[in-house]
């Protein structure tokens, strides 16, 4: 075989050699005679063989490949056409010397009909190995046999048999199996049960006697792997139900204890929240009660300055008003003396006939009159410090109301302020219930620590306004856990991009 290969192949490569040699000087003088240019006339052959090489090559290649093209095998033979019209015509009228005409167009059918051998050769080689080959019917059984030979050969194309023997036998053993069943029953075949009836039933579709007969058995033992099939895939189902289950229980067990870490660490937070503003509070009424007692205090000691002032003053008073009352009862003593005296003069002067009052009397009504004239005095001073007792109770109430006045301010502002840390309080509990509300979306979501980063980045972002310059990459760094600020920085920008995108903690 290999003797026969290399006598082929050089064989093949000689007339190949020849012919287009031939062709090529042929050719040339024909494309001189229509026309062509001197430069140009030389290539017109090399064109019209190299195509028919190409586009053989070609074929044979993607029948290799096992890619077949048809349209290049026509081309080539249509080249191969012309170049044998060319060379059988370049010598003038066909007719009139069919002999020299023929001689110089066989070369090129030569050449074809070596490469077609070859294509033959790649073809079967090819069916071979893919295990395609298909065997072919003898030429005496399509003249012995002609009508019942193209159903022979149907059945092998449409059953895939590629084996004549096979097909032999199968018709030999599907012929004697009717003919045992025959024997069987009697020559009477309707006395045949189903399945033995299947062998003649099923050969119209390639099965043979064998496949026909186990055809039963082996639905019977399909249909029970299929149902341990189905059973096996019922129990599958199950248990993948129970590991998505007990997967589903441990998950929500494992979410919430992590909803729990994070409640104890808000709470925690919340508590230390609470316990500042509880802290600031208590340190706030503690600034506002010194703060308190040291204004009492002062006032205190004002009021009672002036107090002890008002109470000197009016002893002050007291004591004139006193002096005042003994020189007044002394004066009206001495009046009353002098009263006296004048009525022992009056009864003298009455004894004496009622005489003329005497100076030493007009002298005692003088004097009587300057004592009334003292007490009207006196009486105007316990007046004056009367007033000015008034005035210290009414500076007293006066200090009283701006005392109470300065109480109240400073109860406001304690309210105010313990107000103010309420909602800062109540602020940062929002925060925290934010914050854990986040935390329980992420791990819902199971984000990577990455995205929760950029998303606890975002919510800083948030807490300081929306303006993502006023978040440092040092709070950054401490809230995330990083050391690197490129990594910082690259976390608030990509939180800048998330809530440009619409991100938002509650949603």
């Amino acid at each position: 075989m290999t003797a026969l290969s290399l006598v082929a192949a050089i064989g093949g490569t000689l007339v190949g050699v020849i012919g287009f040699a031939m062709s090529y000087s042929t050719l040339a003088k024909v494309a001189l005679s229509w026309g062509f240019s001197q430069e140009l006339a030389p290539w017109f052959p090399v064109g019209v063989d190299a195509s028919i090489i190409a586009f053989l090559a070609l074929d044979l290649y993607l029948i290799r490949k096992s890619t077949p093209w048809p349209l290049l095998r026509v081309a080539a033979h249509a080249m191969t056409g012309a170049t044998i019209w060319f060379n059988a015509s370049s010598q003038g009228q066909i007719s009139a010397d069919p002999v020299k005409a023929a001689s110089h167009g066989i070369m090129p059918i030569l050449f074809v009909i070596g490469v077609e051998a070859a294509r033959r050769l790649i073809i079967q080689k090819a069916r071979l190995e893919a295990g395609t080959a298909t065997d072919r019917i003898p030429m005496h059984r399509w003249i012995l046999s002609p009508i019942a030979t193209p159903r022979f050969y149907r059945r092998m194309r449409l059953h895939n048999i590629s084996s004549y023997p096979e097909m032999i036998q199968r018709q030999q053993d599907l012929i004697g199996y009717e003919q045992w069943l025959k024997r069987k029953h009697d020559g009477d075949l309707s006395k045949a049960t189903e399945d033995e009836r299947l062998p003649m039933k099923m050969a119209a579709y390639g099965y043979t006697v064998t496949e026909a007969l186990e055809m039963p058995e082996q639905q019977e033992r399909d249909a029970e792997a299929r149902a341990e099939e189905a059973e096996r895939r019922r129990l599958d189902a199950e248990t993948r139900q129970e590991l998505a289950r007990k997967k589903a229980e441990a998950d929500r067990l494992e979410a919430d204890g992590q909803l729990e870490a994070v409640r104890a660490r808000v709470e925690g937070e919340t508590g230390q929240a609470r316990a500042h503003a509880r802290a600031q509070i208590s340190a706030a009424e503690r600034a506002a009660e010194l703060e308190e007692a040291a204004l009492e205090t002062a006032v205190i000691a004002e009021a009672r300055t002036r107090e002890a002032e008002a109470e000197r003053k009016e002893a002050q008073e007291r004591e004139a008003k006193a002096a005042a009352d003994v020189r007044a009862a002394e004066l009206e003593r001495q009046a009353a003396e002098k009263r006296k005296l004048a009525a022992e003069a009056d009864r003298v002067a009455a004894a004496e006939a009622q005489a003329i009052e005497t100076a030493e009397i007009a002298e005692a009504r003088k004097r009587a009159a300057e004592a009334d004239r003292v007490t009207a005095e006196t009486e105007r001073v316990a007046a004056e410090t009367r007033r000015r007792a008034a005035e210290a109770d009414r500076l007293t109430a006066q200090e009283n109301d701006r005392k109470a006045t300065a109480d109240a301010n400073v109860r406001a502002a304690r309210k105010r302020e313990a107000e103010t840390e309420y909602a800062a309080a109540e602020a940062r509990l929002a925060a925290a219930e934010v914050e854990r509300r986040a935390v329980e979306i992420e791990d819902a979501a199971k984000l990577s620590p990455r995205e929760r980063s950029v998303r606890k980045v975002a919510r800083m972002i948030l807490a300081a306004g929306g303006d993502a310059d006023q978040v440092l990459l040092a709070d950054i760094q401490r809230e995330t856990a990083v050391s690197s600020t490129d990594t910082a920085s690259k976390y608030r920008q990509e939180a800048v991009d998330m809530l440009r995108e619409g991100y938002r903690p509650e949603l």
